[in-house]
């Protein structure tokens, strides 16, 4: 099975994050860089064999940039030439500007050379070097998927939200493998984590039908008086501290009062449901026991007043035909959300972050 390529390669960014030239360096850096651009433009276009020639006239103008020869081993993994990738990605692990998106694509090489202890080793070899690289946690967290070793595969998941929290991809794997456990609490605060740093891609959609997916699920509505939450089962206490499990003390209880009133779980009721949660959250004082950047982030979207719009497009796949209802007698309020969004994205931090293991 071919290994999935979870990197973006956008020399520009490279640049500026890894090299430590400037445009103005020297006539030749500079014609090397213009080379370059073009030359991904290639590559991206399927252009491989003139992308390659570009970037070996880039290399020579410039040898000692280490994205030249990177992005030559990433044109030939995209042609599927994985060997010739490893042949010219392998050596940049001496290279003084190394840096773990070298180790992940000579890793994928491997992998999908059918080598996978090879990639393993590569991995966990880079993050010896890069301890704090989530695409590495991930790719590690992959090989585990693919053997269906869940366990593992969550364990280096989370490890990369815990280091690398701005990093989506781990985000994305640990909201499914918790969407098919007993502890769907997780998905639904890492799913919609993910929506907010990775907000426009087909994996955006898909998670959002997740949670809407995750609430009808969990949520039973017997009788005025009879609700179901099953968020988190074989929850237990934590005998050395003596502290509720997070599920229990703190987000079931509060959803369990957020739902009063309510008949039946739609997209509709969801909306006001989710709405009183982060009233009731933080009123209740609930946000000073268990902080959570989440419900932060919604709370700061509920005081601009578009909370509403908000909790429409988190589920909005979820049931499209009652969203396109909503959207359409809404468009001032979905016009001021769409703008205030753009401009106010969730920021992630070393400092201000979420994972598991807080609780």
């Amino acid at each position: 099975m071919k290994h999935p390529l979870y990197f973006y390669t956008s020399f520009i960014l490279l640049l500026f994050q890894l090299s430590p030239l400037t445009f103005a360096q020297s006539n030749k850096k500079t014609q090397a860089l213009e080379k370059a651009n073009h030359a991904i433009e290639l590559v991206d276009a399927g252009k491989f064999e003139e992308g390659i020639k570009l970037l070996q006239e880039a290399e020579k103008l410039d040898p000692q940039n280490i994205n030249y020869p990177y992005e030559i081993g990433y044109a030939y993994y995209s042609q599927s030439n994985y060997q010739q990738a490893v042949k010219i990605i392998q050596p940049l692990l001496k290279h003084p500007h190394v840096h773990a998106k070298v180790y992940q694509l000579l890793g994928n090489a491997y992998d999908n050379m059918e080598q996978g202890d090879k990639a393993s080793i590569t991995y966990e070899e880079g993050l010896k070097k890069f301890p704090k690289a989530g695409n590495l946690y991930l790719e590690m967290g992959v090989l585990h998927m693919m053997k269906k070793d869940y366990e593992n595969a969550l364990a280096y998941y989370e490890k990369g939200i815990e280091v690398d929290p701005s990093f989506a991809s781990n985000y994305y794997w640990a909201t499914q493998i918790y969407a098919i456990s007993s502890q769907k609490i997780w998905s639904m605060i890492y799913g919609e984590l993910f929506m907010n740093l990775e907000r426009h891609s087909e994996r955006t959609a898909e998670i959002g039908k997740l949670l809407y997916a995750n609430y009808t699920k969990c949520i039973t509505i017997t009788s005025d008086t009879s609700i179901t939450l099953a968020f988190s089962q074989n929850s237990s206490i934590d005998i050395k501290t003596m502290k509720l499990p997070f599920a229990l003390a703190a987000y079931e209880p509060t959803l369990l009062m957020s739902i009063v009133n309510e008949k039946k779980i739609d997209l509709n009721s969801l909306n006001r449901i989710r709405t009183n949660f982060v009233d009731t959250y933080f009123k209740n004082g609930t946000d000073k026991k268990y902080p959570n950047v989440l419900f932060d982030f919604q709370k700061k979207i509920a005081d601009a007043g578009l909370l509403e719009a908000y909790n429409y497009w988190v589920l909005s796949k979820g049931d499209e035909n009652e969203y396109s209802k909503w959207h359409g007698s809404h468009q001032i309020l979905w016009d001021n959300f769409v703008k205030w969004f753009n401009q106010n994205k969730l920021q992630l931090s070393n400092e201000y972050k979420f994972y598991r293991e807080q609780y």
